[in-house]
């Protein structure tokens, strides 16, 4: 059914809501790129056969008869240790599961709410029973990931039931395109492409422009040798992302939005494509969304690989079917950006922060990290630590935070060399 205002809206959004918390028992085995390459599919599968008569058991927690749900999530971000399956309501995250330990699991925990402890995490001699209790997560503060690894990547409704399309909401209906602007820039949220730029002042000098016709842009290039923070996002909760981009041309009144995908990334541009056909199908996008007359739509383009279509002006020109080159500025993209008209240009991660920008607020958003650069940032963590992955930590961590007590340290114990800043010749100490 195709959502044509706001009441419609809220009573969809409670039924995805009502459909979740039945859910008292929910396997989510990860989906992201990593956990595939290890056989998370074969798992997913034969968890399924092993669960698809679960209506004819008799499964008990506390007092009530458990509903079991099966999803392919997101990345879980704990990449060394995968393939990943975290069964809740418990909170059990399994490390690199096998096909063979399906069986135990579906004995043990499905069941019987029993803990499979040889599949846990353990450092020392202690295990810990529960994702939230591992060091790698205790001291993230994963706020832009934390869907990823909870719902369903592939299915509308599972992104719902955690509040996907509530800012887009509250922005259509109770506030103007300036406030988002304003709210925007009052939270301090600087680009996450490397730059920093202020997202705020960027979108104000796009709704300035005396040109009408403007454009939305996703950089989802993510080209850096190592880093996957983008294509996770777009992997394992692509709403959170495409409703970034929604509030972006609401505030700038744009009517067309286009994703730059890495053709490398073929399963984030699939889910991408699921997605938008699911918002498309509901009426989030395209024209008169949700009978405000205001109208959205998104398209995908897939580059070929070429690392420089990660900078602005080479990626416009190459979506425009031209050579992927830098130009000289100005005109900046604000100014003459998508064939040559007026462009908010941002990537896939400081969008993923827009919405619970305008959920929760300015003052919410800028008391998390630091007062010169608020909110907190992804990382993929790889190379020489001992447990690699996905995180996410507030502005300001320090280096040695994130490396030993997220990563676990150095492999093999061995020490960390110092280093000094060309610019600043500071210890990073």
């Amino acid at each position: 059914m195709r959502i044509e205002n706001r009441m419609q809206l809220q009573l969809w959004r409670e039924e995805c809501k009502e459909k979740r918390q039945k859910e008292n028992c929910c396997i989510l085995v990860c989906g992201g790129t990593g956990c595939l390459a290890g056989g998370s599919d074969k798992i997913y599968a034969r968890l399924k056969e092993l669960t698809s008569n679960m209506d004819h058991v008799t499964v008990k927690i506390g007092e009530e008869i458990a509903h079991v749900g099966l999803k392919m999530s997101g990345c879980h971000g704990f990449c060394e240790m995968g393939p990943l399956v975290r069964i809740e309501p418990y909170n059990y995250l399994y490390l690199k599961v096998k096909l063979e330990d399906c069986e135990e699991i579906f004995e043990k925990t499905i069941l019987h709410g029993e803990p499979v402890t040889r599949l846990m995490y353990e450092d020392n001699g202690h295990v810990y029973q529960t994702q939230e209790e591992i060091p790698f997560y205790a001291k993230q503060t994963r706020l832009v990931l934390r869907n990823c690894g909870h719902i369903d990547a592939e299915h509308i409704e599972d992104a719902m039931a955690v509040g996907a399309y509530e800012s887009f909401e509250k922005a259509v209906f109770e506030m103007t395109p300036e406030a988002v602007i304003k709210t925007v820039t009052d939270a301090g949220l600087r680009g996450r492409g490397g730059a920093g730029f202020p997202a705020g002042r960027k979108w104000s000098q796009v709704a300035s422009q005396p040109e009408k016709i403007r454009y939305v842009v996703c950089n989802g290039d993510e080209g850096d040798p190592g880093a996957f923070m983008d294509r996770s996002v777009m992997e394992g909760d692509p709403h959170r992302m495409i409703e970034g981009m929604m509030l972006a041309a609401y505030a700038v009144q744009a009517q067309e939005g286009y994703i730059y995908v890495r053709a490398e990334y073929p399963l984030a541009v699939r889910r991408l494509q699921i997605a938008i056909a699911q918002a498309e199908e509901k009426g989030l996008l395209g024209d008169n969304i949700l009978g405000t007359g205001f109208s959205f739509k998104l398209h995908i383009n897939r580059g070929a690989g070429a690392f420089v279509c990660g900078e602005g002006s080479a990626l416009t020109a190459s979506i425009e079917g031209k050579r992927g080159m830098p130009r000289v500025k100005p005109p900046r993209t604000v100014e003459q950006g998508l064939w040559e008209k007026p462009t908010v240009l941002n990537n896939v991660e400081t969008y993923a922060n827009i919405p619970m920008i305008i959920k929760n607020g300015a003052d919410w958003y800028s008391r998390i990290g630091t007062p010169q650069s608020p909110g907190t940032k992804a990382f993929a963590l790889t190379g020489n630590v001992k447990n690699t992955g996905l995180i996410e930590v507030p502005m300001g961590i320090s280096l040695r935070e994130i490396i030993f007590d997220i990563g676990g340290g150095i492999k093999d114990d061995k020490g960390f060399k110092q280093f000094r800043s060309v610019v600043h010749p500071v210890d990073v100490w």
